[in-house]
């Protein structure tokens, strides 16, 4: 197994250039007084179909030959990766299967819909056997959510960006569901000068990430974690994204539910800044005092903005 390299950051970046956005980065004098630090938020709620996954599924889909973009692509996601592939499939004229869990949320199944890609639905934990079986039977070639080599190179491409425009930077933080941003975001931050070190925020109840850290070894979740955080509803991480936390993160921190709920209100009350909940666990990590940030420069990826307002305002009214 191929495990990708800083330099592969870069050759995305290109591929990515003139496709995906250069999003905005948003600073907040109070939040940087509540954490005595400077905070920088790179707002990838701003990036083609409101989340960062457009950057891993344009660099996969593009590096692949004529041909095998012809015969089509599968994939199975909750929804971010599933809308960024079928848009990216649409721009690149590919059929785009996915393979989507049955308690994916409406509007993010409707917006893959739009994007033009035939929806399988399935139980969730089936969603890969599923995929993997129809890949087979199609001959299509598969284009995983995270585990995948230029899936990876091109989600790191946000904190390429950030690091490019406001480094030097102490830290870095990402939210981590599968993997793919964190391990991204440590093979950019590899080629900063000086390196800044790269922390994950995960879900206190989707913690398989930071048990597999701890384990040395990948931890399977038994059943899919209930979080209000869906964009991070993963049962465990991906072999290479683990192999490359494994070798370059600091660390990854957990946050509670409140906390996520709290870190999404202050973005969207104080920052004005339409965050999904998965995008802010770093605020919350922050918030929560889990990483010493005191007297630093810190980098955040706020991961995507794909949340219904009116669902996760609702759910604000029970902190």
């Amino acid at each position: 197994m191929r495990i990708p390299e800083p330099e592969d950051v870069r050759v995305a970046a290109e591929r990515l250039r003139g496709a995906a956005t250069r999003t905005p980065v948003f600073t907040s004098r109070v939040l940087n007084a509540q954490v005595d630090a400077e905070v920088f938020c790179k707002a990838e709620m701003f990036q083609r179909t409101g989340s960062f996954k457009f950057r891993g599924a344009w660099n996969a889909l593009s590096a692949l030959d004529a041909a095998t973009r012809a015969r089509g692509v599968l994939t199975w996601s909750s929804g971010n990766h599933a809308a960024a592939l079928a848009a990216a499939g649409q721009l690149l004229t590919t059929p785009v299967t996915v393979v989507l869990p049955k308690n994916a949320l409406a509007f993010k199944r409707a917006a893959v819909e739009g994007y033009g890609a035939e929806i399988i639905p399935c139980e969730p934990a089936e969603r890969e056997e599923v995929g993997h079986r129809l890949a087979e039977e199609r001959g299509l070639t598969i284009i995983p959510p995270y585990d995948h080599d230029d899936v990876i190179a091109g989600q790191g491409t946000a904190a390429l960006e950030l690091i490019e425009d406001f480094g030097p930077f102490d830290l870095l933080l990402t939210p981590i569901g599968g993997g793919g941003l964190l391990a991204g975001s440590c093979l950019a931050a590899a080629l900063g000068d000086p390196a800044p070190r790269v922390y994950g925020a995960e879900p206190e109840i989707a913690d398989d990430a930071a048990r597999s850290l701890a384990a040395g070894v990948i931890v399977e979740l038994l059943e899919m974690p209930p979080t209000v955080a869906d964009g991070l509803r993963t049962r465990f991480i991906g072999e290479r994204n683990f192999a490359i936390l494994r070798a370059r993160a600091a660390g990854i921190v957990t946050v509670s539910e409140r906390s996520i709920l709290e870190a999404t209100r202050f973005l969207w009350m104080r920052m004005k800044l339409l965050a999904e909940p998965s995008g802010a666990l770093p605020i919350a990590a922050l918030l929560e005092g889990k990483i010493d940030v005191r007297g630093k420069r810190v980098g955040v990826i706020l991961s995507g903005g794909n949340a219904d307002p009116v669902d996760v305002g609702a759910r604000f009214g029970a902190l």
